[in-house]
């Protein structure tokens, strides 16, 4: 590939940072090795090393939108400050091509003396715009912000929202040719999240390189062309961004003695550790699958009284285990409990949270229709719902309870007790929470008399 087609390149990429024990033995380490080497004797160090990052290496072209990954300390605001050129790397070489914008920290690059049109202009200095074209742009830069008078009060003042809402305003309006987006934008509200990726995606569409870190994982397979999974400072893995997202959600929910075995997995033969089913599978048709390690979360199981749930579940319509389908996956939610007292109006359900907290549907059983339950101590129900789930990708999680209308609560009840991951078919028609798009059914009629509509 020519270099002229790349937008980033990273090779041999490392950072190490010294890490002293007590403030004595940095000085110690300023001292000490020159006098031991003057005397003869081998120097000693007095500080122990951190590799933030190990030997990275990787190539972005121009156009392409390419999301890093990995859990929380693995390198990734690390590597993007060196990219950016905040952050010298101890070694390696990192070159660039074009103009970058950077959203990295918040409030890094601004004054926090100045006030907000002043730190507009020095920004954008810094990023290579003249005082003229400065002056052109600055009345956009002030309307995506908005922020109002606070334009003109020192950024010390502003709320974090404030600050990045400000910041980024500079950084698409420089016309990058390549954005670098660290997480910043999960500090604003919903209305300027949303205004912000509207922006990203015209900037993408105009053909500009974007880096983009995130932790919400259906935001990466959305924008991103590529993914880049980190984890301990070394790249394990880039493909595709819904196979590398299933490689970071193994290592998530995994237990730590598992999240070695997965990394030393990934890195012997990153090829075939997960298949690829997310391309395999033919859009038009449901996709589900279990992994494992998705399923060791851990429930809030309140104190039982009468009875106790002793299984439950999401499954295929075969009855078995799924935790990650496609969007408008039917199956079965299903919830065993067993009694050691009589009741005689029993209930039970499910609903499914978003990780957000949302509660999003929910089912009961019997219906509302019929007459509750009545048990006897020592039985057992097993109870099914077939649902659909026409969500958005993301992470849902299930709560199970059972109780008697006559009692005061629940006889049992699992929070939390289960998971499911839903991810995007390339084909799906509709956008939001849900697809509320009836079986599919919908239609444009051309006509030539619109009166009837005036």
């Amino acid at each position: 590939m020519s270099s002229n087609d790349i937008a980033i390149r990273v090779e041999g990429l490392s950072k190490c940072y010294e890490i002293y024990a007590n403030p004595r033995d940095r000085l110690k380490q300023f001292v000490m090795p020159r006098l031991q080497r003057l005397a003869g004797q081998t120097p000693k160090q007095y500080f122990r090393e951190f590799w933030a990052l190990k030997n990275v290496s990787f190539e972005i072209k121009k156009g392409e939108t390419v999301g890093i990954i990995g859990r929380n300390g693995s390198g990734k605001s690390t590597l993007l400050q060196m990219i950016c050129g905040t952050l010298n790397p101890t070694n390696g070489s990192i070159q660039t091509n074009g103009r970058i914008a950077a959203l990295l920290e918040l409030g890094s690059g601004f004054n926090p003396e100045f006030t907000g049109r002043e730190n507009v202009y020095l920004n954008a200095s810094v990023l290579g715009l003249s005082n003229v074209e400065i002056d052109a742009r600055f009345d956009a830069i002030a309307a995506f912000a908005e922020i109002g008078d606070f334009i003109e009060q020192p950024v010390k003042t502003y709320s974090s929202g404030m600050l990045v809402r400000l910041a980024f305003a500079v950084a698409i309006n420089v016309d990058p040719q390549i954005l670098v987006v660290d997480e910043a934008l999960s500090v604003g509200d919903e209305l300027f999240q949303r205004k912000c990726f509207s922006r990203i995606e015209t900037i993408k569409n105009n053909g500009a390189t974007i880096l983009f870190v995130s932790h919400a994982t259906s935001t990466i397979v959305q924008l991103c062309d590529r993914a880049i999974l980190i984890d301990g400072g070394e790249l394990l893995l880039a493909g595709s961004p819904r196979s590398i997202i299933k490689h970071y959600h193994k290592l998530i929910y995994a237990k730590d003695t598992s999240q070695i075995d997965i990394i030393k997995s990934i890195n012997k033969n990153s090829s075939n550790y997960i298949r690829s089913d997310f391309e395999e599978k033919s859009d038009s048709q449901p996709f589900c699958e279990y992994i494992e390690e998705l399923s060791d979360i851990k429930p809030l199981r309140y104190e039982s009284h009468g009875g106790k749930i002793i299984y439950f579940g999401f499954h295929d319509l075969e009855s078995a285990k799924v935790n990650v389908v496609s969007t408008g996956f039917s199956g079965l939610v299903k919830l065993v409990v067993t009694f050691d007292t009589s009741f005689p109006d029993v209930i039970f359900g499910f609903h499914l949270k978003s990780t957000t907290g949302l509660e999003v549907a929910g089912l009961s059983y019997p219906p509302p229709q019929e007459p509750l339950i009545a048990v006897v101590a020592n039985e057992t129900f097993e109870v099914s719902w077939r649902v659909n789930i026409p969500l958005a990708p993301g992470t849902y999680f299930f709560t199970y309870g059972v109780r008697a209308m006559s009692g005061d609560g629940f006889i049992d009840r699992i929070v939390d007790g289960s998971l499911v991951k839903i991810i995007e078919k390339s084909n799906y028609p509709a956008f939001g929470l849900f697809n509320i798009l009836d079986r599919d059914q919908s239609s444009a009629l051309r006509i030539t008399n619109d009166q009837d509509y005036v």
